[in-house]
């Protein structure tokens, strides 16, 4: 899971309304409005970026009380853009509560799709940790993939949101 970098350069600090450091990267908050439009992960030697709004700032405090408490809940108002399925498979996401997992193929099951599918949609979330596709795995119980990679900095991250949430 991840978000689309194609149009966003990490280099352009004007991208994000905020940077966040935390233990596994520097989150990357971008907002419009009242939305909270997306979430990248970035390397941790990005340097963070005071909130310049009080959306921004408001995401700020939620993600610190989740990486805190992994059982918080996020109450924002989320730009959610994607296709149909995609909906379909984000919302079947939001249901796993922290510390739980479901599989590609469980979620596939459940909206009538295929697990790679799944996958797919998972890397297309823009929203990370706030829509957790990180909760998704491999049926065999490995961790699958995570941002369209199987291996590196994406499953280190994964890693790391799995085992805080298993506290």
């Amino acid at each position: 899971m991840g978000s689309d970098k194609s149009s966003v350069k990490i280099e352009d600090d004007k991208a994000y309304q905020a940077k966040l450091l935390t233990p596994f990267a520097v989150l990357g908050i971008r907002t419009e409005e009242d939305w909270l439009t997306g979430i990248d992960y970035l390397p941790r030697d990005i340097p963070e970026k005071i909130p310049q709004n009080v959306l921004a700032k408001e995401v700020c405090l939620q993600l610190r009380a989740y990486l805190k408490d992994p059982q918080f809940t996020f109450d924002l108002l989320l730009h959610i853009s994607g296709t149909h399925h995609q909906q379909r498979v984000w919302s079947s996401i939001l249901e796993i509560p922290p510390g739980k997992t479901r599989s590609y193929a469980e979620i596939a099951k459940q909206i009538h799709s295929a697990p790679r599918a799944v996958g797919q949609a998972c890397g297309a979330n823009r929203l990370p940790i706030v829509i957790p596709c990180h909760r998704v795995i491999a049926k065999n119980g490995g961790l699958g993939g995570f941002m369209h990679a199987s291996d590196g900095m994406p499953l280190d991250i994964k890693r790391w949101l799995l085992r805080h949430e298993s506290l």
